[in-house]
């Protein structure tokens, strides 16, 4: 039953990640002009890879 909670919570984290990122994240690691179809397609990408799009984005804002 832990399995199946820590999946559900690495599933909510996922989609949280993703919609955040798609929505705002990708202008910042993606320079370019990024399109509604081609945040379509990096949805379920940022959804199964959060950790590691979350670490990119985060990577992206540089030093302070």
């Amino acid at each position: 039953m832990l399995l199946l909670y820590a999946l559900a919570v690495y599933a909510a984290a996922g989609v949280v990640v993703a919609v955040a990122f798609v929505l705002f994240g990708v202008t910042r690691v993606q320079p370019l002009s990024v399109s509604v179809g081609a945040r379509i397609v990096l949805l379920p990408g940022a959804f199964a890879l959060w950790p590691y799009v979350m670490a990119r984005w985060l990577a992206s804002r540089g030093p302070r």
